[in-house]
């Protein structure tokens, strides 16, 4: 089953050459005169072939003829590749995203670059269910002995809180209770 789609934007012959050798293919095609005739919240693996510029997401570009149809298919299915391995390494984080091959946390608008330590925290946060008090931190976070006195933790909170503000201008990224700390 093919779960990729091809989507040929306003570039009629290429769609009919592809729909020749479209069994042989390991994605789907469709043929579109308009964005508007697609919808794209529906298709959640695409990309968009076109031989003009537009600013549309996920778009790949023909500008250089005569088309080699064996390295056009090898390059369709390298960005399908890549798609996916970057939509797996990203970690939703309700409004802001965190990429784990880059450690950058970003929204739609800013991005900004963690440390490892950082990511880690962040990440931990987010898998837990419930607040996660300093000790769990410094035991799964850091490796340290729990019986440990050190502020290493609120450190690197407080930090990553800041950096969080300055960029984000949002205060409350990191929660904090008397049972710990959780992002929601």
């Amino acid at each position: 089953m093919k779960n990729q789609t091809l989507v040929i934007y306003d570039f009629k012959i290429l769609y009919d050459i592809l729909s020749e050798i479209e069994e042989y293919l390991n994605f789907n095609l469709i043929n579109i005169k308009k964005i508007s005739e697609l919808n794209l919240k529906m298709q959640e693996n695409y990309l968009i072939l076109s031989n003009r510029r537009k600013d549309i997401d996920e778009q790949l570009i023909i500008n250089q003829f005569p088309i080699d149809i064996h390295r056009l298919v090898e390059t369709i299915n390298i960005k399908f590749l890549k798609k996916k391995y970057n939509q797996q390494s990203e970690i939703n984080l309700g409004s802001y995203k965190l990429n784990l091959n880059s450690r950058i946390i970003f929204n739609n608008e800013k991005k900004l670059d963690l440390t490892e330590r950082e990511a880690s925290i962040v990440i931990f946060l987010k898998n837990s269910k419930k607040p996660v008090n300093i000790t769990k931190l410094q035991t799964e976070v850091w490796g340290h002995n729990s019986k440990l006195e050190t502020h290493t933790v609120e450190t690197h909170i407080y930090r990553l809180r800041k950096k969080i503000l300055n960029v984000f201008d949002d205060k409350d990224f990191i929660k904090s209770s008397k049972s710990g700390y959780i992002i929601q």
